[in-house]
């Protein structure tokens, strides 16, 4: 997870009806962030050749004000897999805007480690490879409580934003993750080829922070449209 500040306004017309930016502490962040889905299952089903897949996506932080308090939750700018399956599925499912591309993913783990040595996810788009790689700085623990860290990956809601301008949200549900910052990280893209001429300034940047998280089983249950 590579986060990165960015000025607010190049976020506002992005952010879904009846939600707000969240920042941490006044910053607003953009996370680049790499997956590996393993076991994949949709609507309980496994689909064959498409369980185990990298995904590298970029998305921000807003929230929602609810009658029992504020839902955090993120928003995706752009979710890059390697599979068109997996990409129209989502796009019809959640709303999100997925992309099909060439991937591939590289860890570097020594043979009595828990947690990787370094991590790399490598896509290849227009002709050109791009790169998102870290490497890991200590030890796995929980996010202290208020840190960056914490605000990353403590987010249990997504929303997306639909034709006609309706909002779609979901929840998300897994345990609390352990993380390990980073000793060093790099983001090597196409920023303005995939995510947009606004994005180039702030993604590249150095990061913000950048952190490990050790994953876990997670639960994408079926969105529903918020009232107009």
């Amino acid at each position: 997870m590579l986060n990165f500040e960015v000025d607010p306004r190049v976020l506002h017309p992005l952010v879904p009806a009846g939600t707000e930016l969240d920042d941490w502490q006044g910053q607003t962040f953009l996370s680049v962030v790499g997956f590996m889905f393993l076991n994949t299952r949709i609507f309980g089903v496994a689909i064959p050749w498409h369980r185990n897949f990298e995904e590298v996506n970029l998305r921000f932080y807003v929230r929602r004000k609810t009658s029992d308090g504020w839902r955090r939750g993120v928003v995706f700018v752009k979710e890059i897999v390697p599979r068109i399956a997996i990409a129209l599925t989502a796009r019809l499912v959640y709303g999100e805007n997925y992309v099909a591309v060439r991937m591939q993913h590289h860890i570097e783990l020594e043979s009595d480690a828990i947690l990787p040595n370094s991590m790399s996810y490598s896509w290849w788009f227009r002709g050109r490879e791009n790169r998102l790689e870290l490497t890991v700085g200590g030890d796995a623990d929980q996010a202290l409580e208020g840190s960056d860290a914490e605000f990353i990956t403590e987010h249990y809601w997504g929303y997306a934003r639909r034709r006609g301008g309706r909002t779609m949200e979901y929840r998300v549900e897994h345990p609390r993750w352990c993380v390990s910052r980073a000793a060093a990280a790099r983001l090597d893209c196409d920023v303005a080829g995939l995510y947009g001429s606004q994005f180039v300034e702030f993604l590249h940047a150095p990061p913000a922070s950048a952190f490990l998280a050790d994953g876990s089983e997670v639960t994408v249950f079926r969105g529903t449209a918020l009232p107009s």
